[in-house]
């Protein structure tokens, strides 16, 4: 099954990211092709994104989250500027501050995954929330003339209490997230 380890965003910053959306779409008008937004409800933090992955090995996969996650200790991710992946863009984001304990916990999950069989990220680790996807090449480049005027946009802070495993299947309207386990940091 198709597998990610994420941070849930909250409704508070959900709904800021939607709005924030919403402020993007007017630049483009009604419509608008080549443009794949994301629903605010499905936005996450993907910690590690695994890809297909066998059922017993889950077991192992969540028995790591557990190890890292455990006396962890809670804390906080402000979500702000938004950026962009490609040139133009391909994908824009909203990103957050930088974050001692968000890098630790990356840490930890990427080295203990690597122990057990799942390649260590090659890239470094950049924390985000993606808005859309874009696969239009005009759209792209006018993204990259409009993001630079959102450099002060904040969605919020996110309170990191857990870390979730989930399953992703996509489908003909898109991607549908199914929470296997959680693990609190505690």
């Amino acid at each position: 099954m198709r597998t990610f380890i994420a941070i849930d965003i909250g409704e508070t910053v959900a709904a800021n990211i939607g709005g924030l959306q919403d402020e993007l779409r007017g630049f483009f008008g009604q419509g608008r092709r080549g443009v794949k937004w994301v629903d605010p409800g499905l936005i996450h933090l993907t910690l590690k994104f695994l890809g297909e992955v066998d059922d017993d090995q889950i077991v192992e996969v969540c028995k790591v989250v557990e190890d890292v996650t455990t006396g962890f200790g809670e804390f906080c991710v402000e979500v702000e500027k938004v950026g962009s992946f490609g040139r133009p863009p391909r994908v824009i984001w909203i990103g957050t501050q930088e974050s001692e304990a968000l890098c630790r916990l990356w840490a930890g999950l990427d080295a203990r995954l690597a122990e057990i069989g799942f390649a260590p990220d090659e890239k470094m680790f950049v924390p985000h929330l993606t808005l859309c996807r874009v696969k239009d090449f005009a759209a792209g480049r006018r993204f990259g003339r409009i993001i630079g005027g959102f450099d002060d946009f904040s969605a919020g802070k996110i309170d990191v209490k857990s870390v979730c495993v989930y399953k992703s299947e996509l489908t003909k309207t898109g991607p549908e997230y199914t929470l296997l386990s959680y693990y609190n940091l505690d």
